[in-house]
């Protein structure tokens, strides 16, 4: 069992959150191995993706891979080849109001953040992939918007500003507002895509659907430049 194998065994018996009191349905949900060259990072599971242990499984998938089939990947491809996690690992219950999902709390996220820095460190992917409001924010400050972060380019980590495979820091990354035909390879890319729920009404705006457009069209040319 290698290092990877070893967390994720870990992260499937984790009853952290579950012991301090919160409400979550325990079991994490991921999908991938080491060899992964690209990762994405969602909020935290849903019922259903706990229920299939699939990430991404249901309506929320449908439309995140509809985004990434535009940019010229399947989504079996996808799935077999790279690596899917969450802010949080397990699916942290509804929300009181009976809408939509419950968003972890911030302990909660500190909980689970050795988990995720781990993984990164672990898999060390070529491309992030930070989808929706709370992983966004493990790169963005919380004061931007989307409006201002999806489709307004990509950031660009060195390898020399990335011997830390968990660097959060965009401060350390180069904004690009075009992909240079692959002579930045050795480092890590960084491309946004807002939550793809139904719950979501932002993708829906025509304006934004303008602006996710051009973060599709900008992970098309990664995906080509890559080879991923």
């Amino acid at each position: 069992m290698d290092d990877l194998q070893q967390l994720q065994t870990t992260m499937r018996a984790c009853r952290i959150c579950l012991e301090a009191g919160y409400d979550i349905v325990p079991g994490a949900v991921f999908k991938g191995n080491s060899g992964a060259r690209a990762m994405i990072i969602g909020q935290a599971p849903g019922i259903t993706e706990v229920q299939a242990k699939r990430p991404f499984n249901a309506s929320s998938g449908r439309r995140l891979f509809q985004w990434l089939g535009e940019a010229g990947w399947q989504e079996d491809d996808f799935r077999s080849r790279h690596y899917m996690t969450s802010v949080t690992k397990c699916y942290p219950g509804k929300h009181p109001n009976g809408k939509g999902d419950r968003v972890p709390t911030k302990a909660e996220q500190a909980y689970c953040r050795p988990y995720l820095e781990a993984e990164i460190a672990l898999v060390n992917p070529r491309l992030i992939i930070p989808v929706g409001g709370l992983a966004i924010k493990l790169f963005y400050p919380n004061s931007a918007r989307l409006k201002d972060i999806i489709g307004r380019g990509a950031y660009f980590r060195p390898e020399t500003l990335a011997k830390n495979p968990v660097n959060f820091k965009l401060r350390q990354a180069e904004k690009m507002e075009a992909f240079d035909d692959g002579k930045r390879k050795d480092g890590r890319w960084i491309v946004p895509l807002p939550h793809p729920s139904g719950a979501s009404l932002w993708p829906n705006k025509p304006e934004n659907q303008v602006l996710i457009a051009q973060a599709v069209e900008f992970l098309a040319a990664i995906r080509v430049g890559l080879d991923l």
